[in-house]
């Protein structure tokens, strides 16, 4: 990572942490409540699988969805085809954990073998209300059950990610945040990442039983100098409508890659809109 863009980065961290943490007189929103579609972690919706409520008492529960395409960090993971997913979430006072789950399509691995057809996402942390601030620190561990993987073809996939955000509601229904995550061995042994992002929910209007909700994300990700792969920004914007606990998401996602490499045959990055259907229970 070069020495303008890091201290870029560092500038746009302090800002942020510094916007959220001291605007405002209102206690955090719902960015990073516990939601029935996925959030800044994942998806970039405006709630979080990886995301509980700070509620005191023991509290559990499920979620289910179908999106038209499953993009992580501005990548399709499906190779642009629909996927089903799906967790369960336990919390109790400050602190939460969960599980969630996905189908993928990683493509084969030239013997006729798929990579990895399943993402299944273990998560536990806390979450603190501080000077008007949500805080939320946890550890989040992909893995890739029966992934043709840790060979000379294709490198371990499952990784471990460090996660510290913070959110707070700025004003009458607008709610911003950050979030950093750090691996020290991201998948594909890509060696140490970061990814940075910037969100924001503002709920829009309410008609009766229909909530509706803009929400979107601006993500930087950031590898070692050594990692065949480069920098890269990602974003997304999107209209979640949410009746009772049900909800419909349409979401713009875009990088700042090149259109040779987000042309691939897989982990495609170029523009796209993606429909999600979810139900929390």
């Amino acid at each position: 990572m070069s020495k303008t863009l890091s201290r870029h980065l560092a500038g746009l961290l302090v800002s942020c942490v510094a916007a959220v943490a001291m605007t405002g007189t209102a206690q955090a929103g719902g960015l990073f409540d516990r939601g029935s579609t996925k959030d800044s972690y994942k998806d970039g919706y405006e709630g979080s699988l990886k995301d509980a409520p700070v509620a005191c008492g023991r509290e559990w529960s499920a979620n289910v969805a179908l999106t038209t395409d499953y993009v992580f960090r501005g990548f399709s993971q499906t190779d642009q085809a629909p996927a089903v997913q799906g967790g369960f979430d336990f919390s109790w006072c400050r602190f939460y954990a969960g599980v969630w789950a996905s189908n993928l399509d990683f493509g084969g691995d030239g013997n006729g073998a798929d990579i990895a057809n399943i993402e299944i996402d273990y998560y536990l942390g806390l979450k603190q209300k501080l000077f008007g601030a949500e805080f939320d620190l946890g550890v989040i561990y992909y893995t890739y059950p029966n992934a043709n993987d840790n060979n000379v073809n294709v490198p371990e996939l499952n990784y471990v990610e460090f996660k510290a955000g913070v959110s707070r509601e700025l004003h009458d229904n607008f709610t911003a945040g950050f979030t950093a995550y750090y691996s020290p061995e991201y998948t594909g042994n890509l060696g140490q990442t970061w990814f940075l992002e910037t969100n924001f929910e503002r709920k829009l209007f309410t008609r009766g039983r229909y909530e509706f909700v803009a929400s979107g994300l601006v993500g930087f990700g950031l590898f070692e100098a050594s990692s065949p792969m480069d920098d890269y920004t990602y974003w997304n914007a999107g209209l979640t409508v949410n009746v009772d606990k049900f909800a419909l998401d349409v979401r713009y996602w875009d990088t700042d890659n090149s259109d040779a490499f987000c042309s691939g045959p897989l982990f495609q990055c170029d523009a796209r809109v993606v429909g999600t259907v979810s139900a929390s229970f």
